[in-house]
């Protein structure tokens, strides 16, 4: 997202409680505690930028609902 709305710039710092819950759900609040909000809200936008992204891409293709490729992880 360049040049968010007033609204998605509040939706990603609501975001931050969600993102600090789900990192200390598996352990990996420690390597975080010392980010600037800004580089907080840098992973949230991405994560949703790439989000987003995909739900265009996949309406985009119309596939049948249901059946989803094996899971790849990019690192």
């Amino acid at each position: 997202m360049i040049d968010k709305t007033t609204r998605e710039a509040k939706a990603i710092r609501d975001a931050r409680k969600d993102f600090a819950e789900a990192l200390t759900e598996l352990g990996l609040m420690a390597p975080f505690f010392d980010r600037t909000a800004a580089e907080i809200d840098q992973l949230i936008e991405a994560a949703v930028t790439g989000y987003i992204g995909s739900m265009q891409t996949q309406g985009a293709q119309h596939q049948p609902e249901g059946h989803l490729p094996e899971d790849e992880i990019p690192f």
